[in-house]
């Protein structure tokens, strides 16, 4: 019975606290970090890709001069 009573009080005040203590962005807050996270996102994709490029024509350079 003590581990019913313990998750029933650990239920209630984990709703407690989402429901009373926890501070829930706006819409237009919300909004707002789904845009930085998506062009964050954007910039790191493609400085990835460029760096790939790069290492790409390194490689190539590198195994043409022992391919020879």
């Amino acid at each position: 019975m003590k581990l019913l009573r313990n998750t029933g009080s650990y239920i209630m005040d984990s709703y407690n606290e989402l429901a009373h203590k926890v501070s829930w962005p706006s819409r237009s807050e919300l909004t707002n970090s789904a845009i930085v996270v998506m062009i964050a996102s954007l910039i790191i994709a493609i400085f990835v890709y460029l760096v790939d490029l790069g290492f790409r024509e390194i490689i190539d350079v590198i195994y043409s001069l022992i391919l020879r």
